[in-house]
């Protein structure tokens, strides 16, 4: 991906920038001045904020951010705020730096902005210099689209967008495969609560025209990925069946717990799968996917692997093998930012 680059200039403030009118969202001078005499008078954050009308976090990012050597002054906070809100100017990302270095080599390693986000904070805790906002990475992939690279920017964000679009609507997704079987409602709470490690979700995504196919598999405590190759262009019944029971049966007993899915005729033979591994199977209810939300998820980022409409049968197991270590090398939201690998490598070690 090309490095992100934001040009600007930074004009400088005048009376005119002083004086003008500004949206009530915008702290004015004369509250500048009330907050200034609410501190005097010894008012707390929250205090001074219900006397504003506003957030404590509001006064709180006021003090912080426009405060000098002698103290919080309402003209020179003024003064400051002002400064800093002429547009176009300095992007945080614009030009190389330690912190632009990190950016990039996130996005290359196909980490979300999110992702990259945490990750900073977590290995520059002491350094308020290495931080920047989810958005102010989106806002510079975006505008590089503008600025005619749409193909890097393309490969850098997870959906392929060079442009935001509101979610779909969930009422108009497909309904899915209805037939007999196990309900998600017979679950043991233990499964539904992630208490208890060893159990997966799973499903299939599927290449161009339905014929080939991968087979992905979650766990739900650890959100650990393994990827089951099904050789060449078969994902019937009975091949989904062997390729799941080859790779569960490498896991030791204590992470064999059960397997959900959903309604797809590709599990047709969930029972010879049971009796193969032990492990009970369960399914969703239709059109419900977030019933088996770690899978759905996963399989979204296996997408910028495995883009829609390609031929899946020319990955190799090795290739697969590959994926799965780096999507389980990525630090993740829900684990506190720390790895899949990290924690399936903490209940091994039990």
């Amino acid at each position: 991906m090309s490095d992100v680059i934001i040009t600007a200039r930074v004009r400088p403030v005048g009376l005119k920038s002083l004086e003008k009118k500004l949206h009530p969202r915008f702290l004015s001078l004369a509250e500048r001045e009330r907050i200034r005499d609410l501190r005097d008078a010894g008012q707390s954050l929250r205090a001074i904020g219900r006397a504003l009308g506003r957030p404590a976090s509001t006064i709180s990012r006021e003090l912080r951010n426009n405060s000098g050597a002698v103290g919080y002054l309402p003209y020179a906070a003024h003064r400051a705020s002002a400064a800093r809100r002429p547009r176009p100017k300095e992007g945080k990302l614009a030009g190389e730096s330690p912190l632009h270095a990190f950016v990039r080599d996130g996005l290359r390693r196909r980490w979300s902005p999110e992702q990259i986000c945490h990750a900073l904070r977590k290995s520059h805790s002491d350094d308020q210099s290495m931080r920047v906002s989810v958005e102010t990475i989106y806002q510079a992939l975006y505008l590089q689209a503008r600025g005619g690279l749409r193909r890097e920017v393309q490969a850098a964000v997870r959906t392929g967008r060079t442009r935001r679009k509101p979610r779909r609507d969930p009422s108009r997704r497909t309904p899915r495969f209805n037939d007999p079987m196990v309900m998600i409602s017979s679950r043991p709470p233990e499964i539904e609560d992630r208490a208890v490690p060893g159990h997966w979700e799973g499903d299939l995504i599927v290449g161009e025209r339905g014929r080939s196919a991968i087979a992905t598999l979650v766990e739900r405590t650890t959100r650990y990925t393994m990827l089951v190759h099904l050789p060449g262009s078969s994902h019937d019944a009975a091949a989904v069946r062997d390729g799941l029971v080859r790779t569960v049966q490498a896991l030791p007993p204590h992470l064999r717990g059960s397997l959900t899915w959903d309604q797809g005729a590709e599990m047709a033979r969930h029972k010879q799968f049971t009796m193969a591994t032990g492990m009970p199977v369960y399914f969703c209810d239709p059109a419900s996917p977030w019933q088996r939300g770690s899978n759905e998820n996963t399989n979204g980022l296996l997408r910028q692997y495995f883009p829609k409409g390609t031929d899946l049968s020319r990955h190799s197991p090795e290739d697969l093998e590959h994926v799965a270590q780096e999507l389980n090398g990525r630090p993740r939201k829900t684990l506190g930012w720390n790895t899949p690998a990290e924690r399936l490598r903490d209940l091994l070690a039990v």
